[in-house]
């Protein structure tokens, strides 16, 4: 079967321009909080003058801390989400022009940063940030079908607006289609491999007895029937019985570890000598090849590790955003080229 493979420094930062802390806090109106955000500043240090590459950008978090930090520079931020990246654009506009920050927005996938570099004529990067977590906006519009904590289309495309759905149907290259096409072997795999679930035969048995009856349409129906594979263990489950099958087709349908993978093979010729980058994994499905791709780096000569553990978020963080709870971060700083 063929499917798709669905972060310290210690020198000191500069004095930002503008209270970044009071943006971030500011999340009621931003739909989001940024994970770990004291951490990656103190990691990657950004400078002034620096070349950030952002492949994550969603609602701005981080960057609206970032860009005080390096006045003179470049600010170039990826999304596949066009919501978010129109909403990150308007809002960091007006701080990029107040610190004389070139600021850029590309919607895509990060596997196309070194074209996408290319394209801004950035030249190579010297901050390199991604988070590999979603946005809480995402996690919270049901009509995006990422939750199932509420009731939506089993949609899950981060690079489509598409809001209309045929009557009884789905568009293509929706969970909707992986659910109630792929065969049960195959979609087994799937829930398996991208959401590391041990009950995952069960519950593509029981996805394929129910579409047999009525096409699965709704995130409702599919956190029901994954509850009901689970059984009397759905009580004693320390997380909801949908949770890894729900990770496995958001992977699957976007592709996220094919472009984790393009990433940090392109790594080493996207930044500059002396720069840093870090990923925020939120699984190991991602902080697995992070770790061993920073690792190689450092064994080839390429680099160094600025970490030898995640970094996790802080109780106090936690406290403030529980989806915190769960972030890794990874940095690394190229010291040569290839």
């Amino acid at each position: 079967m063929s499917f798709p493979r669905v972060a310290w420094i210690s020198q000191p930062n500069p004095e930002p321009r503008t209270n970044g802390y009071n943006a971030y806090m500011n999340h009621e109106d931003v739909g989001h909080i940024p994970v770990l955000l004291d951490e990656v500043l103190h990691l990657l240090s950004p400078q002034p003058g620096d070349r950030v590459f952002d492949g994550t950008l969603g609602r701005g978090g981080h960057a609206v801390a970032i860009i005080p930090r390096i006045v003179g520079g470049v600010y170039l931020g990826m999304d596949l989400d066009a919501t978010n990246l129109a909403f990150a654009r308007d809002r960091l506009q007006p701080l990029a022009d107040a610190h004389d920050v070139r600021l850029v927005t590309q919607q895509g996938n990060f596997a196309s940063a070194s074209a996408t570099i290319d394209d801004a004529k950035l030249g190579h990067a010297d901050v390199l940030l991604a988070d590999l977590g979603f946005a809480s906006n995402q996690m919270d519009e049901s009509g995006r079908g990422f939750s199932f904590m509420g009731d939506g289309p089993l949609d899950m495309r981060l690079g489509h607006d598409e809001k209309e759905w045929p009557e009884g149907g789905y568009p293509r290259g929706t969970a909707a289609e992986l659910v109630n096409t792929l065969a049960e072997r195959d979609l087994a795999d799937v829930i398996y491999h991208f959401g590391e679930e041990r009950l995952s035969r069960r519950i593509a048995r029981k996805i394929v007895e129910r579409r047999s009856q009525f096409a699965i349409l709704r995130t409702g129906e599919l956190a029901e029937i994954c509850r009901r594979a689970y059984g009397p263990k759905a009580h004693n489950s320390r997380i909801h019985p949908a949770t890894r099958t729900f990770q496995a087709l958001r992977i699957a349908v976007n592709g996220e570890l094919d472009a984790l993978d393009a990433l940090l093979l392109g790594l080493p010729t996207l930044l500059a000598p002396g720069g840093r980058a870090g990923i925020i994994s939120f699984h190991s499905l991602e902080d697995r090849p992070v770790k061993q791709a920073f690792l190689k780096m450092q064994q080839d000569g390429l680099a160094e590790r600025l970490t030898r553990k995640p970094i996790n978020a802080s109780d106090e963080e936690i406290v403030r955003n529980p989806r915190s709870r769960s972030a890794k971060l990874r940095g690394v700083r190229k010291i040569k080229d290839l």
